[in-house]
């Protein structure tokens, strides 16, 4: 996917503000639109020792060389591990980080007491920022108060609200927006991508989003979560649960409890669409079955319902059971039809 031809007026942005860079840059937008390879496009730029007219890095120079090996001496990345290379865990074995830990915001301190190569600029990328407890939060927000000479935070967040108040006014950020439908299907078809409107619209417009769906063989638990959710209060929950696990399952990591949460909320936000006489916006087959169910379901019911799943999706990450989680998902969902 190229980010640059995507977001060409973001990445003109960021190149006007090259001859005088902030200490920290928040990259801000929903998820799948490709802001960390824009921000990692960028740092690369930067530290381009021959950069192109239009700002891009020239890929050949040391410098770039280095970037691409990942040791560049003036770089650093801060993601959790689970971001990184995939890595087999074997039973018993820790699995990886899903945040970035304090220690790695600590490391910077020896980072920031090396000079720079060739007296140039050193580069943070952090992604994503809101990957963070509080305490490594409030390790990063002392090294943003007291910013070290001629260094430059590269930060992304898909959920910006989420992180501390004092981090958000540190930064000055760059919104991300979602890219025309005609560009977006244009992205989706260079990539070999078949029924680019259907992965568009579950993917709320994301071009990344569309692709990693449509990639690892999400189709067939997504037709099949549609199909027993337009079923009503005539859906069987408890048998649903059941093939929703084995769905997991089956797809070795590529599809989790978050995926199947996330599917449900954009049920229910197509549901409320309908009941106030509007399109969907994500489920586009099952339009007229979202209508006909949205009839049965009083308002205030749905708006209850969304607010509570919001909470069940922050549960998702770390259930005690799959299969009573799905269960309990599924039979508040039948409930929104209770007379």
């Amino acid at each position: 996917m190229n980010v640059i031809d995507l977001h060409s007026k973001v990445w003109s942005g960021l190149q006007a503000r090259r001859k005088q860079l902030p200490h920290s840059l928040l990259l801000v937008g929903q998820k799948g639109l490709g802001k960390y390879e824009l921000a990692r496009r960028f740092a690369a730029s930067l530290l381009c020792e021959s950069p192109s007219i239009d700002g891009l890095a020239c890929g050949k120079c040391l410098a770039c060389n280095w970037f691409e090996q990942g040791n560049h001496p003036d770089f650093r990345l801060l993601q959790p591990d689970a971001l990184g290379e995939e890595v087999e865990v074997e039973d018993g074995k820790k699995k990886p980080s899903q945040q970035i830990t304090i220690d790695q915001v600590r490391g910077l301190d020896e980072f920031f007491n090396v000079g720079t190569h060739r007296g140039g600029l050193r580069i943070i990328l952090v992604n994503p920022t809101e990957a963070m407890n509080r305490s490594t939060a409030n390790s990063l927000l002392k090294t943003l108060e007291e910013p070290a000479p001629d260094t430059l935070f590269l930060m992304v967040s898909s959920e910006p609200m989420r992180l501390l108040p004092t981090i958000r006014s540190r930064c000055q950020v760059v919104p991300v927006p979602v890219p025309s439908i005609k560009l977006a299907e244009k992205v989706l078809a260079d990539e070999g991508i078949t029924q680019a409107e259907r992965w568009l619209a579950l993917a709320g417009g994301s071009p990344g989003l569309a692709m990693e769906m449509a990639g690892s063989g999400q189709g067939a638990w997504l037709e099949l979560l549609a199909k027993r959710l337009g079923s009503g209060r005539q859906g069987d929950p408890l048998a649903l649960a059941v093939e929703l696990e084995k769905a997991i399952k089956d797809s070795k990591g590529k599809v989790s409890l978050k995926h199947v949460t996330e599917a449900l909320q954009k049920w229910l936000v197509d549901l409320t669409l309908a009941k106030n006489g509007l399109t969907v916006r994500y489920f586009l087959p099952q339009q007229a079955i979202i209508a006909s169910l949205a009839d049965m379901i009083p308002a205030a019911r749905l708006i209850q319902s969304y607010r509570a799943l919001i909470t069940r999706r922050q549960e998702a990450e770390q259930p005690l059971n799959v299969r009573l989680f799905l269960e309990s998902l599924l039979l508040d969902y039948r409930a929104l039809f209770a007379n």
